[in-house]
């Protein structure tokens, strides 16, 4: 991607002159491109990140560019603490891609979970993840674009079958994950509605400074389904770093993340509700982890990145098993 092309169309975008100084691709991001721009127009400088379409997707239910910046627009007029959303390019070098704004933080979920620095952060992140699931909860659907999704009661029959097409794809057994999937038919917990779901609500995709919460990224797995979701979501130890004894995230207990949600919504959803979420959330990453293995595995895109997700799915199986031992 060149920088005299991006700052043509931040020209059009913004409606006056932009000189783009350098553009540079970031490290991590296993399925979408992340460019940082750095330019200015007349009046200011600018300081960007431009989100562009891969080679591949982890589901497929996966969000197109257009439609992730369009919920990223309704998550920012909501309030919601994500980066201001500048624009969307439907072909930029070949791809689409959207333009918004860097916010400064850390995002790398090992250094989240130890180091020194983020000690005050992890302490009070618990209780602002709550505060913006709620908010993430409370936009009106109607605002938003066509999704994928439950479009009735109870979103989870959606899910379940979402996740039976997507393991059929794969075309190759996996034990494991069929007796994950059988438990979660068996053990569906009350419907608490139909709301838009982050999809992705985990440590890794929030941006912290040392003081606060800064933002909540990567929206393409956003769909319409049961609010309990995102709250279990970030239960799956995957997304705990290393940091296993503290189900959270790596940084604290469920309960007062749980607590405060359901005091912000007036929603009355129980810990026990949350394991079913936690099981169902570990059966959708050892998928996911499955297919990003394959992307690199069938030649579209040969990566080491790719290949170690591929190792990780392993792990979420063993995972998948110790909670069916435990739960029963």
């Amino acid at each position: 991607m060149q920088a005299e092309e991006v700052g043509e169309h931040l020209s059009d975008l913004l409606n006056t002159s932009v000189e783009v100084e350098k553009v540079t691709l970031l490290a991590g991001g296993a399925s979408k491109e992340v460019w940082k721009v750095e330019g200015a127009t007349p009046e200011e400088s600018l300081d960007l990140l431009v989100r562009r379409a891969a080679g591949g997707e982890i589901y497929s239910d996966t969000l197109s560019l257009e439609q992730e910046y369009q919920v990223l627009q309704a998550a920012y007029e909501a309030g919601v603490k994500v980066p201001k959303p500048y624009g969307y390019f439907d072909d930029l070098d070949g791809r689409e891609a959207f333009a918004m704004e860097r916010l400064e933080g850390e995002s790398i979920g090992r250094r989240l979970v130890r180091k020194e620095e983020f000690e005050a952060t992890r302490e009070a992140l618990p209780q602002r993840l709550a505060e913006e699931l709620s908010k993430i909860h409370a936009i009106p659907l109607e605002s938003l674009p066509s999704l994928p999704g439950a479009q009735s009661e109870p979103a989870t029959d959606y899910s379940l079958e979402s996740l039976e097409r997507e393991l059929d794809l794969l075309e190759e057994p996996h034990p494991a994950i069929e007796l994950g999937l059988s438990w979660l038919r068996e053990h569906v917990p009350a419907s608490h509605g139909v709301v838009l779901n982050h999809g992705d609500f985990r440590i890794g995709n929030f941006l912290v400074s040392e003081e606060d919460l800064v933002g909540v990224v990567d929206w393409e797995f956003a769909h319409l389904g049961d609010p309990a979701e995102d709250l279990g979501w970030p239960l799956v130890r995957a997304w705990r770093f290393g940091e296993d004894h503290l189900r959270l995230g790596g940084i604290g207990e469920a309960e007062p993340f749980l607590e405060r949600y359901n005091s912000l919504t007036g929603r009355e959803i129980s810990k026990e509700e949350l394991f079913y979420w936690e099981v169902l959330g570990n059966v959708r990453w050892a998928i996911g982890s499955h297919n990003q293995a394959q992307r690199h595995l069938s030649g579209q895109e040969p990566s080491v990145e790719l290949a170690i997700l591929g190792r990780l799915a392993a792990e979420t199986e063993y995972e998948i098993l110790s909670l069916l031992q435990r739960g029963g």
